[in-house]
């Protein structure tokens, strides 16, 4: 069982993708030059095969924050809090991607983890759509095979133990509790639509997630997966989580002002969509992103994404 996780994690990310999409990420890593390193394709653009009047949504792997940009701010931003987020269009489709160093990657997807974005969004499928090697194709799947355990050992304490529970059950009370950690809106059946969406796969990488997590800590007295931390201590964490995750989600926000072309119209846009406001914004608010941002922090509050 000990490469059971990593095949399937293999086969997922070499799954074929749009020519549209591959030619897109082969842009996003020309943009950056020799710190490309990989381009990932994930999100709802990928569940749903739809492309046209979305948002594509992929992450950028680079060597080096410094060599993938020609100003030193906003690799000081890239390395205070990541990532950084830009929009891109190519060829009629639009887009925004996320910039992450190999280093940064790999922690954000273990138990190291600043907050919950990364591994959660990994332990989700992802097209691997672009990579400067072959070694490279490696590294990230040895990274991303750590996603799901990374999500199934903090989830686990928080289940009912007295009552029997699947693969699925673990999914969907990962991804809520995952939920509670970003700004989001979206109703409390979303976590466990994305599991039913596509349920076989989820049982699969489940198994091979808990298998993983067997190996890595061991088993319990019952020959059960053991658990990551106690109950106890893991609801404290979760709870810890939770704020500095919406907390660092704001962060994100008001730097994307500043580095996302049309910051203010996109925190607007983003606030709207994950809070369920309609923010129109007023003529300074578009002239001063950042003062923008700040000044949409008590909306933000008031509408509930921020608990």
């Amino acid at each position: 069982m000990a490469d059971a996780l990593r095949t399937l994690v293999n086969a997922e990310l070499s799954q074929p993708v749009d020519p549209r999409v591959t030619a897109m990420a082969e842009a996003i890593a020309a943009r950056h030059g020799a710190a490309s390193r990989a381009v990932l394709f994930y999100g709802s653009c990928l569940r749903e095969k739809q492309l046209e009047g979305l948002m594509l949504d992929f992450y950028l792997i680079v060597s080096d924050y410094q060599a993938a940009y020609g100003k030193r701010w906003l690799a000081i931003a890239n390395r205070l809090i990541p990532p950084n987020v830009f929009p891109f269009h190519h060829d009629g489709l639009a887009a925004k991607y996320a910039v992450l160093s190999e280093s940064d990657f790999r922690r954000e997807v273990s138990g190291r983890a600043r907050s919950t974005s990364v591994w959660a969004r990994f332990a989700q499928p992802s097209r691997l759509v672009w990579s400067y090697d072959r070694d490279t194709l490696e590294r990230v799947v040895d990274v991303i095979q750590d996603a799901a355990p990374t999500l199934f050992q903090y989830t686990l304490p928080m289940m009912d133990l007295t009552s029997p529970f699947g693969p699925g059950d673990i999914w969907k009370r990962g991804f809520a509790l995952t939920y509670g950690a970003e700004l989001r809106a979206e109703r409390s059946v979303r976590p466990s639509s994305v599991v039913d969406a596509d349920a076989e796969r989820y049982e699969r990488f489940g198994l091979a997630a808990l298998a993983r997590i067997a190996e890595l800590i061991g088993v319990g007295s019952n020959g059960e997966v053991a658990l990551f931390k106690r109950a106890d201590r893991m609801a404290r964490q979760w709870r810890r989580m939770q704020w500095k995750g919406k907390a660092l989600s704001v962060l994100r926000l008001a730097k994307a002002s500043l580095t996302y072309a049309g910051g203010a119209e996109y925190i607007a846009w983003k606030i709207n969509r994950h809070a369920g406001t309609d923010i129109e914004l007023k003529p300074w608010q578009k002239r001063h992103p950042l003062l923008a941002a700040i000044s949409l922090l008590p909306r933000l509050l008031r509408s509930g994404a921020i608990r």
